[in-house]
């Protein structure tokens, strides 16, 4: 119980502001030191954390003396398996090579002063942990989905495989290079095992018609026990103190707010992007902005017209997070652009003491999307794969399918030099995961800090009389978009593409142990 109960699903509470590494998301009054390239080595912690590997390999270590029948127990060793292959991924995420122990050491054991394996070589050992998992977990949707089965842990699989195969394929030649790097192993394995999945039938997307609100709909359920999509999730409880502050969070942005780069990614509703499409209204306000767009948009980021509280069944629509951008007022956005996604505006879920707002953990969708983009690198898609993933997405949200053979060139694709398919399945994984910790470790695979975050500045809306009424004295480009970080970063992002990819290893561990050495840059 104690796994679940742990920080080990890389969720916080706080979850309005899930991005904040990335280019997805920014707030006026913190720089991003990962981002800035400001980082230093640290004394000690800094995530080196072995607690939980402990914690894991004592179960392993002792199971076998239950003298109960192993099919009783099944269940609880797949979970196991589960969580010890959670683990290692996230040291991975964290620090590449790391040392791999699968048993509790003793305080003399040799295998303290260990090096480290390389990523490759524990991402197999983590896989493999999978594959046992997906073995004993049950195949039933287990405590209402509030605990792992057989499809969870293909899901994670799904995206362990397509992070190796993506990093070990878009960092060959530099100086996060694997050795005997085979990314087409990794993911055709990430294919294999979101079909398993996606063949089963059981899992679809959340979808009551209503192509409008569904999206937005999902993240405000109360309850995700009988939720199709929802593989896996957390629920919080006042009466045993397990609360988030989710609702407060988005309510009053205190300065936090998503980006232009994030909304331009948005398609209009013929499937072309803003660059080219004749649908798109400009920038002068946010309610022209919103036109024709994927209606993601506006489930995402909120508009003017949506409803900012609900109390009694009365709506105020007057959204006060627009009256008072760029102020000092806590519902003040520093880009312009507040995030909806997960708010509910019912005032009787808010709690300024703690809230029992539920949190989705894994959704069919990623599963989705791992497949296609797995399948797109490995330069195998056809349209009949889109059509069971991407396009299931973009049904749900009435947007026109992504089509193959007739993919609009844009002039402002973040990776003009990759295939039009990967550039939008990106774009697609962008749109629908956004604001769900999953871009900036999108980002870290692709290496592709030099095109999104090196020399660049996060930017927010256009300034206009429309909205304020009065000019109000902002940091703005040439453009007259708001420049967040105009004076703090007047060269953007110092983001080192040769070290700041990986976290360091503590200088403390590196007394303890020199045979772990520094990662490059350090």
């Amino acid at each position: 119980n104690q796994f679940y109960s742990g920080s080990l699903f890389q969720r916080t509470n706080d979850y309005a502001r899930q991005d904040l590494n990335s280019d997805n998301q920014v707030s006026e009054r913190d720089i991003n030191d990962r981002l800035a390239g400001t980082r230093v080595v640290p004394s000690g912690g800094g995530g080196w954390n072995y607690d939980w590997v402990r914690k894991i390999n004592y179960f392993f270590d002792n199971y076998r003396a239950c003298e109960d029948d192993f099919e009783d127990y099944k269940q609880l060793v797949g979970e196991a398996h589960f969580f010890r292959a959670l683990i290692f991924s996230q040291l991975v995420e964290k620090f590449g090579d790391v040392v791999w122990y699968d048993h509790v050491l003793k305080e003399d054991a040799p295998e303290i002063q260990a090096p480290r394996m390389p990523r490759n070589e524990v991402i197999d050992k983590v896989l493999a942990d999978l594959d046992s998992a997906a073995l004993y977990l049950t195949p039933d949707r287990y405590d209402d989905g509030k605990k792992i089965n057989k499809w969870t842990a293909l899901a994670l699989q799904s995206k362990i495989a397509l992070t190796e195969g993506t990093w070990e394929k878009y960092h060959a030649g530099g100086p996060f290079a694997v050795s005997n790097a085979n990314p087409d192993k990794y993911l055709n394995k990430a294919v294999e095992a979101a079909q398993a999945v996606m063949n089963l039938g059981n899992f679809t997307l959340y979808s009551t018609g209503n192509t409008e609100s569904d999206y937005w709909r999902l993240f405000i359920l109360r309850d995700f026990s009988s939720t199709s999509e929802v593989l896996f999730w957390k629920q919080y409880s006042k009466e045993l103190e397990i609360m988030n502050h989710r609702q407060v969070g988005l309510q009053y942005p205190y300065g936090y707010g998503v980006t232009k780069s994030f909304a331009d990614a948005y398609l209009c509703t013929d499937g072309d992007p803003i660059s080219v499409s004749p649908l798109f209204a400009g920038y002068d306000t946010i309610a022209d902005e919103m036109q024709n767009r994927d209606p993601r948009f506006s489930q995402t980021i909120f508009t003017p017209d949506a409803p900012w509280q609900i109390q009694s069944n009365d709506t105020n629509t007057f959204n006060v997070l627009y009256v008072n951008l760029f102020t000092e007022d806590k519902n003040s956005s520093g880009t312009g652009y507040s995030q909806r996604k997960h708010y509910n505006p019912d005032l009787s879920t808010l709690d300024l003491a703690g809230e029992e707002e539920p949190w989705i953990i894994y959704r069919f969708a990623e599963v989705l999307l791992n497949f296609a983009e797995a399948k797109a690198e490995l330069g195998s898609i056809t349209q009949s794969d889109l059509d069971i993933s991407v396009n299931l997405l973009r049904e749900r949200v009435g947007m026109t399918h992504l089509m193959l053979g007739s993919i609009t060139t844009d002039p402002d694709w973040d990776f003009p030099t990759l295939s039009p398919i990967i550039n939008e399945i990106r774009r697609e994984r962008r749109v629908e995961m956004s604001v769900e910790q999953l871009r900036w470790f999108d980002i870290a695979r692709w290496a592709a800090a030099d095109e999104l975050i090196v020399g660049k500045r996060p930017i927010g809306m256009k300034v206009s009389e429309n909205y304020f009424g009065t000019i109000i004295q902002l940091p703005v480009n040439e453009e007259g978009f708001v420049d967040v970080f105009q004076l703090a970063l007047p060269d953007g992002y110092q983001f080192n593409i040769n070290r700041d990819y990986l976290d360091p290893i503590p200088s403390d561990q590196l007394t303890l142990n020199p045979s772990l050495g520094q990662n490059p840059g350090w």
